[in-house]
């Protein structure tokens, strides 16, 4: 079941002895992350778990530092 594309619900997942999870496969494809692909796992106050792929924080923080890079000279 999914909702909207800024939030969708893709079941539940149990942790393995390891803290190991598995990743629902309609969310790897839907977010295109396959074996191998690095993660970021963050967190927030009121104990919420986000996972996002770790190129797309890489290409935010490079077009944030363009930005800046632009607004000096």
């Amino acid at each position: 079941m999914t909702g909207n594309k800024s939030k969708s619900f893709y079941g539940s997942v149990k942790v393995g002895e390891r803290g190991q999870i598995v990743i629902p496969k309609k969310a790897r494809d839907e977010y295109d992350i396959k074996a191998g692909d690095s993660l970021i796992v963050y967190g927030d106050d009121k104990k919420v778990i986000k996972i996002m792929k770790a190129d797309m924080m890489r290409d935010f923080a490079l077009k944030v530092l363009e930005e800046l890079d632009n607004n000096e000279g």
